[in-house]
Parts: structure tokens; C-alpha cells; sequence
């Protein structure tokens, strides 16, 4: 069915604005910040965007725009964003869970080793205190009684 220029203006006009929308960040319920939703704002079909039909140069347009914000950091659909948002969040903390499992690791061994030492030294104090009453050279001294002959001041 063929439209007449004044229809196909009209239309170009309502895909301008619908792009507008879009890309300031005004996005429909249920829609995205893609040609689908550039068509059923615009109330175009959507077929008219692809190959050689009347519409594609308005849709490398949108493309192109869209990238270019993009681009420039500012992402149009309030998903998109979040999306990236969750995503660094999500790295930094796989980041900080393999720092937090590391240092978890470290003390782990740590407190592995400081439990082994103790355990060594013990087994020495009871080897030595054992060789200690075996010895007969070992003279054990009086035990010292502390006696309080009065106030020092």
C-alpha cells in the first residue's frame, strides 16, 4: 500500500519525536530503548526500519545516536544502566570476596602453625621436667614464702 508524502512526512515526524522521547530516557512501560519500541511509539511497523524500506536511514540514525550516548556515558534506558551499575558491583565484590578468602586463608595457617608451636613447646616442657626429676644432680630450691612485716609508709 503505497502512502502519499504528506503521510510519509508525518510519519517521519512522529519517528523523530518517538526518537526523542527515547533517547531522552522516556522510556513506555514494558518497552526499551530499542527500534521495537521506536516503532510501536511512533505507531509504525516495524518492518519499515530494515533493508531497503522507507525508514531505515531514521533507524542507523537512532542507532548511531544511541551509541553516541552511549558512548558519552549516559545510557537512556533506566535498565541498561542498571545492568552496568550491578555489574561493576558485582566485580568489585567477586574482588573483595577473593581478597576476604585469602586473608581467611593466611590466618588459617597462621593459627595452624602458632598451635603446632605450642604443642612442640609443651611436649619440651614436659621432656624437660621429666629428665629434671630423673637427675640426680638436680638440687630443687625452697620455694619462696613471702612474709609482710608491715606497711612500708
Amino acid at each position: 500500500m503505497k502512502i502519499t508524502a504528506a503521510q510519509r512526512t508525518e510519519n517521519e515526524n512522529r519517528i523523530r519525536a518517538a526518537m526523542d522521547r527515547l533517547l531522552r530516557g522516556e522510556i513506555p512501560p514494558g518497552g526499551k530503548c530499542d527500534i521495537k519500541t521506536l516503532a510501536r511509539e511512533a505507531a509504525v511497523d516495524r518492518t519499515a526500519f530494515y533493508g531497503t524500506r522507507p525508514y531505515a536511514h531514521l533507524r542507523e540514525e537512532f542507532e548511531h545516536r544511541l551509541q553516541s550516548l552511549q558512548a558519552a556515558g549516559d545510557i537512556p534506558d533506566p535498565r541498561d544502566a542498571q545492568i552496568e551499575r550491578l555489574k561493576s558491583e558485582i566485580t568489585k565484590l567477586k574482588a573483595r570476596l577473593t581478597r576476604s578468602d585469602s586473608a581467611i586463608e593466611e590466618l588459617t595457617d597462621f593459627r595452624t602453625q602458632a598451635l603446632a608451636r605450642l604443642a612442640a613447646q609443651y611436649e619440651e616442657i614436659l621432656h624437660l621436667r621429666r629428665a629434671a626429676a630423673v637427675a640426680d644432680r638436680v638440687t630443687r630450691l625452697p620455694i619462696a614464702r613471702s612474709t609482710s612485716i608491715g606497711s612500708c609508709s
